[in-house]
């Protein structure tokens, strides 16, 4: 049973989205928002053999705010690097982080947050090692750095996902 409602989630997300996008709720709507929701659902299926079961909702919850508040400071630090003038070069530099999560949608969400975190890019990842290369805009601290993204995203992440 569990399993038929896990297809469902898919296509329910696509089809809200479709009726809010389109600012209706006619029936006409409904039927072609479903219809493709239901086909766009089953495509998407097909493309992903690796299905993923995060686990611990609360722990995504804290993980969520953890990153958006690192987003908002990570945007002031940067915003405060170039008006104050800063040359880049003194700061910057590439990191190697140990990582032990093998799971690779821990590791694409890893990815995401540290794109989407201003001033740090994801490299490279050696998956023979598990080393990750993330390069920091304001590297002052090295081991700050591996705290950040071992204990505050690689801990829950791994709780998320294996």
């Amino acid at each position: 049973m569990k399993r038929y409602l896990n297809r469902l989630v898919l296509p329910a997300v696509l089809l809200a989205l479709w009726l809010l996008l389109n600012d209706t709720l006619s029936p006409g709507q409904i039927a072609l928002g479903a219809t493709l929701a239901l086909l766009l659902g089953w495509a998407a299926k097909r493309l992903r053999p690796l299905q993923a079961y995060p686990k611990k909702p609360l722990t995504a919850i804290r993980l969520i705010g953890h990153v958006a508040k690192d987003i908002v400071r990570s945007n002031l630090a940067v915003a405060v690097i170039i008006c104050k003038g800063n040359k880049v070069d003194d700061y910057s530099g590439f990191l190697k982080i140990p990582l032990r999560m093998r799971d690779p949608h821990g590791l694409a969400a890893l990815a995401c947050i540290v794109t989407y975190t201003p001033g740090t890019v994801w490299s490279d990842y050696s998956e023979r090692d598990g080393i990750l290369t993330l390069h920091v805009l304001d590297l002052k601290d090295e081991e700050e750095w591996r705290r950040i993204i071992q204990h505050r995203y690689e801990g829950p992440l791994m709780e998320i996902f294996e």
